[in-house]
């Protein structure tokens, strides 16, 4: 009788010690088989080179050969799933616009505002071009590579082996227009002309093309109206890496051990069943360690740093969050710019140093109604860059809008003093013949009722004419000042007189209100004015990179066009 508690108690240390020892080799993670992994990512690289010399603006494909050309590059940029890629524009001098990037949609945000006019020389330099697009690909350490050209014609085509001398990158050819071509249209009704004064007609150079794209060892494609040269742009890439990929798949090879630990928790659970017991599984949870207080991340901080959260939440038009995410100042006036907060965007631009940032904080002293302060932080932009065509523009407008909201300043001041002396004139008139009706007879109530209607009368017929004269705020305020006369004029007794006059004070507030209002309106049509150009960055960026190289490579000359 009593051997059996004793047995009862063996057993279970003996399984207790067997579950405990299981549960630290389970822990342990033992393995003994090992798995192959191989380890790849696709790092395949494609240049992107935009010609944006003046023949692209033909139009015998419509809208016309760049429209048509940057529809293309973001059709590639959308099916494009992985790699990286860059975008560069050429006419007489190459200039990169994105550098190699995984992020697509940063190369697709900035085609809108790639235009000939943007380009500081015009000509049509596809070697410089594609030597330029080389140097991308060595820069980044990349083995192998495609550059992809986009143009209506070439000067030489057979240089690109010159350039490509070790056949490490490849050169494809995606042809924009037609063999009959179409005179380039300047805006103006014109046409442009050579130097003998003839109408110039660009062709397409497909026989030219072809022989680059074979030279590159790519493709040639022709521009078409579906998705069929997009569709063969992309999957030549894809397949030109295959056998780069299948190579980096058989020599990258990780061995990887298979922990085979959790397979011990299956014998634990039947020796944890016998071992039960009320009361002993929650003492062994009493006895588990404390756990530390975690605060978990959101998703988007476990990937993105704040600014690059803020960037991509700026880029999709979500001007409060980033404005709230963006720790950069510049970035953050940015924001807070798009947002309307004018006066906490310049909170952030109290000191700017260069004619950019004098640029925008004139902008926002323009939207936040502060026109003499936006023309001095103009003044100061235009000390540095005095032919900026953008701030000189802005500044125009801001001045125009600043001498009319002076004007009609005086003209208020003028009115106003113009009624002063009238006003006491009406007001004597008014207080004695209300001391002679009083004394003659009850006959000004009758009077009073008949010259209230008028003003009613003259009410309505005030409300139709602000109606009707919306671009006339001065009249408006006028027709409403004569209302408020013309109710004190009415010789009516005290308590009435109170109540029109409370009535007539209201109806000179409403109409200052409404003034005011449409004052309002007026500054935010002139403001709406000033351009919100894209391009202009761009077009200053190149301008400068222009001048570094026009001393560089002086004496170079290129055709216009």
């Amino acid at each position: 009788m009593q051997n059996k508690p004793v047995k009862t108690r063996r057993w279970q240390l003996g399984g207790g010690a067997l579950a405990g020892w299981l549960m630290i080799i389970a822990l342990a993670g033992p393995t003994w088989q090992r798995l192959p992994s191989p380890v790849f990512r696709n790092d395949s690289a494609l240049v992107i080179a935009l010609d944006l010399s003046v023949s692209m603006d033909a139009a015998d494909i419509k809208p016309s050969r760049l429209i048509r050309a940057r529809y293309k590059i973001a059709d590639i940029l959308k099916q494009r799933k992985d790699g990286q890629t860059a975008l560069l524009v050429y006419a007489a001098e190459p200039y990169v616009v994105t550098p190699l990037t995984d992020d697509t949609q940063t190369i697709a945000s900035q085609l809108e505002a790639l235009t000939t006019k943007i380009m500081p020389n015009q000509g049509n330099n596809t070697t410089a071009a594609l030597a330029k697009a080389a140097d991308l690909l060595k820069q980044s350490g990349q083995q192998t590579g495609d550059i992809l050209l986009v143009t209506d014609g070439v000067a030489r085509a057979d240089t690109f082996p010159e350039i490509n001398s070790s056949n490490r990158y490849r050169l494809s050819v995606l042809a924009v227009g037609t063999e009959d071509g179409a005179p380039i249209a300047t805006g103006a009704g014109g046409f442009v002309k050579d130097d003998n004064g003839d109408i110039i007609v660009p062709r397409l150079d497909i026989a030219g093309l072809k022989q680059m794209a074979a030279a590159g060892h790519g493709i040639f494609q022709l521009m078409g109206s579906n998705d069929s040269d997009v569709i063969a742009v992309n999957r030549f890439t894809s397949q030109a890496e295959a056998a780069t990929h299948d190579k980096q798949k058989r020599d990258l090879l990780l061995e990887q051990w298979s922990d085979k630990g959790p397979w011990l928790i299956l014998p634990i659970l039947p020796l944890a069943a016998l071992l039960f017991r009320r009361g002993l599984l929650i003492f062994l949870i009493i006895l588990l360690p404390w756990p530390e207080t975690g605060y978990a991340l959101s998703w988007d901080e476990l990937w993105q740093t704040k600014n690059q959260q803020a960037h991509r939440a700026f880029r999709e038009g979500d001007y409060a969050k980033a404005e709230q995410l963006f720790e950069n100042p510049a970035w953050k006036a940015a924001a807070q710019y798009k947002s309307g907060h004018y006066e906490q965007a310049l909170q952030n631009l109290q000191q700017p140093k260069t004619a950019d940032d004098f640029y925008n904080q004139g902008n926002a002293l323009a939207k936040a109604g502060k026109f003499e302060d936006a023309i001095s932080a103009y003044d100061q932009a235009l000390k540095q860059k005095p032919d900026d065509a953008d701030t000189q523009y802005n500044k125009a407008l801001v001045q125009k809008q600043l001498e009319k909201q002076q004007q009609d300043q005086k003209q208020n001041q003028q009115s106003n003093s113009d009624k002063s002396n009238p006003q006491d004139q009406k007001k004597q008139k008014s207080n004695d013949n209300q001391d002679n009706q009083q004394q003659d007879s009850p006959q000004p109530q009758e009077n009073a009722d008949s010259r209230q209607s008028e003003a009613n009368e003259d009410d309505q017929q005030a409300a139709e004419e602000q109606q009707s004269e919306q671009g006339q705020p001065q009249d408006s305020q006028n027709l409403q000042e004569k209302q408020a006369e013309q109710a004190q004029e009415s010789p009516l007794p005290k308590d009435d007189q109170n109540h029109d006059k409370a009535t007539a004070e209201q109806q000179q507030t409403q109409a200052l209100e409404q003034l005011r209002d449409e004052k309002t309106q007026a500054n935010q049509q002139w403001l709406n004015r000033i351009p919100d150009d894209p391009a202009g960055l761009l077009k200053r960026k190149f301008l400068y990179q222009y001048g570094q190289q026009e001393r560089k490579q002086s004496g170079q000359s290129y055709r216009n066009w």
